[in-house]
């Protein structure tokens, strides 16, 4: 295993030094995302309910870093033919949004159907198919009506149902304008940094407990929505359904260190295969070693079971192959330096778990101290699915990068550009199927518990002026020629001056 990764390391550096890609094979797509809570605003506007990130923001405003919320965010909710336009200049072929589940059912209920909200999305997407961008649609980007939420939220078995309903109330009212459907954004920060910690609304922080019975819920949902959709609705509607997993992908520090390999497996696998194991492997549930370090540190608990409940056979068949692709979030790469876990790990937890102490010692830094520039961590890992998933199609349905809001984001455009360099090297050395590529984000937003302090935007939006004017940023530029040639821009204007 030590000797494999010594090759794949010195294979990222040859195609660092070598590769001369700079042409996207036909048919590949370009777009950019957003998500309904982090741009619209109207947070109780015209029928809408409260979601979770209201209840947060409002009742623990501590935990938003610079106070902010969404309450109005970047007033997309009155400004989307303005954010239509914008996608347009860029020449986007598709725009990645996301429903608010409680603009649509204010209660989380299809007893209560706003229809100001059904009248919103009907609008947006209309604009979007006058100019020929199609839509993809997440069903679940984080802001659950917060009435569902009291009910117990993800960690409620009654949720596979409620969603499988909001999922079936979608498929009817928009699916004849829409091809393609994520049902949850990021599963991973959904089930153990708002159910298994406080980084993210509702801030359950029920460690070790709580984020696995989020899983167990979740999946179940996904595969019914996906089953849905499949049974009632693409025979006439002929779309596609997927899920949109994330991962910091995982590196020993040392490639020749055996332990660090086997670690660095590890937490890919909790990390990724939490999620992805269940639907794109061969024999579906979760990983082996999931199953085996839960159930071991839970009977070191004194417990008599696992906190982390293994799928029947009736649910792992129905979970397995629940994707027609892959779509992955990716922004950065850490480093495993050894076993144990790090000081101030709860206990139980998924660190504990994990049972691995990662450093982020590696890479050039950003404004989100997670978010490490390491771009062959980025090649590693889509090698990684297309070897543990037997192939799979892949989308990039998030990959960005965090400054403080600079118009001239050089560092941002050298991101994205050496990024996307590691995507043609896959598919050109390794034949991993990358189909399409989406930028996060398109405008400057609520980054969540971060607030408006880590800018992502291809277009600044400066949050103090009342009528939130977005500003074209240098690497919205960059996009545009991007997808307009198909081709890594060369032009020198796109490089940071030399300082004297």
């Amino acid at each position: 295993m030590a000797a494999k990764w010594t090759i794949i390391a010195a294979l990222a550096l040859c195609h660092t030094a070598l590769a001369e890609y700079t042409k996207f094979p036909e048919g590949f797509t370009f777009g950019v995302a957003t998500a309904a809570h982090q741009i619209e605003g109207g947070w109780n506007e015209n029928g809408k309910g409260e979601n979770v990130w209201d209840h947060l923001s409002h009742n623990r405003p501590e935990l938003i870093a610079d106070g902010s919320s969404g309450d109005v965010a970047t007033d997309s909710y009155h400004r989307y033919r303005e954010d239509v336009e914008e996608l347009a200049y860029l020449g986007v072929d598709f725009y990645r949004m996301s429903f608010s589940w409680a603009r649509l059912l204010p209660n989380g209920r299809i007893d209560n159907v706003n229809a100001d909200g059904v009248r919103y999305y009907n609008e947006l997407l209309d604009a979007l198919a006058a100019h020929n961008i199609e839509p993809l649609v997440t069903l679940f980007h984080w802001d659950l009506p917060q009435a569902l939420q009291d009910l117990g939220g993800w960690a409620n078995p009654h949720m596979i149902d409620y969603f499988r309903d909001y999922a079936d109330f979608c498929y009817k009212t928009f699916g004849g304008k829409i091809k393609s459907w994520i049902t949850f954004n990021e599963p991973y920060e959904i089930c153990e940094d708002a159910y298994g910690d406080i980084l993210k609304a509702p801030a359950v922080d029920s460690h070790g407990v709580g984020n696995y019975l989020c899983s167990d819920t979740l999946l179940k949902a996904h595969a019914e929505a996906y089953h849905l959709y499949n049974e009632t609705y693409k025979p006439v509607q002929d779309g596609k359904v997927m899920i949109s997993i994330n991962s910091i992908w995982y590196e020993p520090k040392d490639p020749s260190n055996a332990e660090q390999v086997v670690l660095a497996e590890t937490a890919n696998q909790f990390k990724f295969g939490w999620f992805a194991h269940p639907i794109f492997s061969k024999e579906g549930g979760y990983p082996a070693v999931m199953i085996d370090n839960v159930a071991r540190n839970s009977a070191a608990e004194g417990l008599k079971r696992s906190r982390l409940t293994q799928f029947d056979e009736f649910w792992t068949a129905r979970i397995k192959g629940t994707s027609d692709f892959l779509g992955i979030n990716h922004y950065t790469t850490h480093l495993v330096t050894g076993a144990g876990v790090d000081p101030g790990a709860k206990s139980p937890s998924w660190l504990k778990d994990v049972g691995a102490v990662v450093s982020t010692d590696v890479g050039t830094d950003s404004a989100s101290a997670w978010l490490r520039v390491v771009p062959s961590g980025f090649a590693n890992l889509l090698r990684w699915c297309k070897r543990s998933y037997s192939d799979p199609p892949i989308y990039i349905t998030e990959n960005g990068y965090s400054d403080r809001g600079e118009l001239m984001d050089y560092k941002r455009i050298s991101y994205f550009n050496d990024y996307l360099s590691e995507i043609l090297n896959v598919i050109n050395d390794d034949g991993v199927r990358v189909l399409g590529y989406t930028a996060w984000t398109l405008m400057d937003n609520f980054e969540w518990r971060a607030g408006f302090s880590e800018r992502f935007g291809l277009y600044h939006v400066n949050i103090t002026d009342p009528t939130l004017p977005r500003t074209a940023k240098l690497s919205a530029d960059y996009f545009k020629q991007l997808i307009a040639n198909r081709e890594l821009p060369k032009d020198d204007k796109y490089k940071e001056p030399a300082r004297h």
